[in-house]
């Protein structure tokens, strides 16, 4: 995320860099009767104030913590920040159980849904709600419907966005079916 922010950034500032100035851009053509109005105000306290006119600076290279890390000799296996492994037992469905690995950034893995199931965890990990939730068991003593989804039951280790994540899933009542169908495609669809 602080990446993606940090490009932006680079991005925008050289964009601006290109464009030019509106304070110093003229009409042309037959219904042009001279200079464009500027937003540069000409009297009052903010007149002796102009704005820089020219290229903007080079932008600096990333730090090291919004590149990755690396010093840029490629993409190895170390560079994965997600890296989870999916044990899913009692389904119910076939090819559902087993135990899978899945990797993002690159996708990888011997997970059946591999490039969902990474979607669906950058999609949470875009909101702050979606980074404190999604792994979050359901916590001692919440109400929740005694409805039985099943015996489907699945443990995820691993890492998330470089966090630990160690957390179990089932389906015996509706807090844990919501938390399960939150995770789909990572767990099996069983609906």
């Amino acid at each position: 995320m602080l990446r993606r922010l940090a490009l932006t950034a680079v991005v925008s500032l050289a964009a601006l860099a290109t464009a030019v100035p509106a304070s110093i851009a003229t009409a042309s053509g037959p219904a042009s009767s001279g200079p464009v109005p500027s937003a540069v105000p000409t009297t009052g306290p903010f007149a002796a104030a102009r704005p820089a006119l020219g290229p903007l600076p080079m932008p600096l290279p990333l730090p090291g913590f919004l590149d990755g890390g690396d010093s840029g000799e490629g993409t190895g296996a170390g560079d994965v920040r997600t890296r989870l492994t999916v044990s899913v037992e009692n389904t119910g469905v076939a090819g559902a159980d087993g135990t899978f690995e899945l990797e993002c950034g690159p996708t990888g893995g011997s997970h059946p849904q591999g490039q969902a199931a990474c979607d669906r965890l950058a999609e949470a990990g875009a909101t702050r709600a979606g980074r404190q939730e999604l792994f979050r068991e359901t916590p001692e003593g919440t109400m929740c419907t005694m409805i039985h989804g099943g015996d489907a039951t699945a443990r995820i280790v691993g890492t998330w966005e470089g966090r630990a994540v160690d957390t179990t899933a089932s389906r015996r009542d509706g807090c844990e079916i919501a938390r399960w169908n939150s995770l789909v495609p990572v767990l099996p669809d069983v609906r």
